[in-house]
């Protein structure tokens, strides 16, 4: 959330509390409450507090169609920024803030221990990603999935880099909210499970650490979802344009059914290890779209327009059984013309000077009006 000048203000909680007196959301006590008493996840979309005051997340119902996504989330974006605009600030889809903000945590409860717990890195942590659920059959089914997913995770973080600028600077990086993600203790790559048994073991084995604070800080770039049958991938910054979240819901079910059919047919798990594969999300991070990502079938660099297209080449059949092929392709046919977020959010500032442009121009996109 943000005012006129773009500094991010600390009125998520009081934006909450409109939407929550609307019935499209929970305040941070609900939120808490909730939590404690270890309550299902309301269903439908609703808007709940995150980390940062300055924060409010949004989640969509279940969608069947990359049409429903579109419409549960330009509906949900502009609630978000109803609930906003009633307590004087707007919403902006940004994964870093462009302007220099001291970030305000949000009290008490759960976000109150990892502040507690994690201090400089919890305090400082105000970044926006984007988390993509597909159901899958059972963990066993969802633990090959992550299996074989795991090469193409970076590349979802180049198609999505909507954070070029911290501090009130450019970092060089398109996606710097993917490098600043990394000082969490949990985060990152995997190595393969064996099975779904393996698979909780390494988590058993993260908590008897006492160094994370519970399962929702299994902060992997993806993992089975505690709350519902899905596998859960998290590495992509939040989208900008609401048709690039799209995209990226389509290529992340086409990436979960591709492997999902792998499994089946019993095609050997793609050999990576996790050290080459975090080398592939920091150069994923750095580049965005401009550069050479590393392809997930070689391990050498490639243009980054040459690995989306093989990409689109490994799930095309996924896509075409779903009815997304067209409108995926289009997609990132889309963003390699036009640019990422952080294209966009650069482009601005070169025209401009002015950050506070930037995130002018970013409510704009976000909201559908100035």
């Amino acid at each position: 959330m943000v005012d006129a000048s773009g500094v991010p203000v600390p009125l998520g909680p009081r934006a909450l509390s409109v939407a929550a007196r609307r019935g499209e959301g929970e305040t941070t006590e609900e939120h808490d409450r909730a939590e404690q008493q270890g309550a299902e996840p309301p269903e439908g979309a609703h808007l709940v507090p995150e980390l940062k005051a300055q924060q409010v997340e949004l989640g969509t119902p279940v969608c069947r169609t990359l049409a429903e996504v579109d419409a549960a989330l330009r509906y949900w974006r502009g609630r978000a920024d109803a609930a906003a605009r009633a307590v004087g600030a707007r919403v902006a889809a940004l994964a870093t803030s462009p302007v220099a903000v001291r970030p305000t945590p949000t009290e008490g409860g759960r976000y109150g221990r990892l502040l507690d717990a994690f201090g400089t890195t919890a305090a400082e942590m105000l970044t926006c990603g984007c988390h993509v659920h597909v159901s899958v059959e059972d963990d066993e089914e969802g633990v090959a999935v992550l299996n074989r997913i795991r090469p193409w995770l970076p590349v979802l973080t180049a198609l999505t880099a909507n954070s070029p600028f911290w501090e009130g600077a450019d970092t060089g990086y398109a996606s710097f909210r993917s490098q600043a993600w990394r000082r969490w203790p949990s985060a990152g790559a995997n190595e393969p499970f064996a099975d779904a048994a393996d698979y909780h073991r390494l988590i058993d084995a993260v908590l008897a650490t006492d160094t994370v604070l519970d399962t929702g800080m299994i902060y992997f770039d993806a993992r089975l979802s505690e709350k519902w049958p899905t596998v859960e991938v998290r590495t992509a910054d939040v989208a900008l344009e609401v048709e690039d979240a799209v995209t990226l819901a389509g290529l992340v079910r086409g990436l979960v059914e591709t492997a999902a059919r792998s499994a089946r047919a019993g095609q050997p798990v793609p050999a990576m290890r996790a050290e080459v594969l975090g080398l592939a999300a920091w150069r994923a991070g750095r580049s965005g779209l401009t550069g050479h990502l590393v392809h997930p079938a070689t391990g050498r660099p490639a243009p980054a327009a040459d690995v989306l297209t093989d990409l689109l080449g490994h799930v095309r059949d996924a896509l075409a059984d779903a009815g997304d092929e067209q409108r995926v392709s289009d997609g990132v046919a889309r963003l390699l013309a036009r640019g990422t977020g952080a294209d966009l959010q650069r482009r601005v500032h070169r025209e401009t000077g002015d950050l506070t442009a930037v995130v002018r121009a970013a409510v704009a996109v976000t909201t559908g009006c100035p």
